[in-house]
């Protein structure tokens, strides 16, 4: 299940992606979410976006909203469906930068 699940949103897995990378350090609500992903991977995900993402992603049962006392803050945890979503869609992307890298570096064009 996990293979499909990232790339299976298209368009939208840039963000999912960001997203559960950013989760995979904890619990975090969406303006926090924000500013860890600008900081880690220097993108800025408008609002429409990263609250577009956090829908699917709960949807798809790759995150859980987490209780909290804070109504205008929502906290969200990243699921074990999620992990692994995201292990394997940072695996997949690490091979196809590893192949362009060694591409590059014989000259290929």
């Amino acid at each position: 299940m996990g293979s499909k699940q990232l790339a299976d949103l298209g368009r939208y897995s840039g963000p999912a992606t960001l997203i559960l990378s950013s989760l995979a350090g904890g619990e975090k609500h969406g303006y926090v979410l924000t500013k860890d992903i600008e900081q880690f991977a220097e993108v800025h995900l408008s609002p429409g976006t990263m609250y577009g993402a956090l829908a699917r992603l709960v949807d798809r049962g790759l995150i859980v909203p987490v209780a909290s006392d804070d109504e205008r803050r929502r906290p969200y945890r990243i699921t074990a469906a999620g992990t692994e979503a995201l292990r394997v869609q940072l695996s997949e992307q690490r091979r196809v930068a590893n192949v362009g890298l060694r591409r590059l570096a014989g000259g290929a064009a």
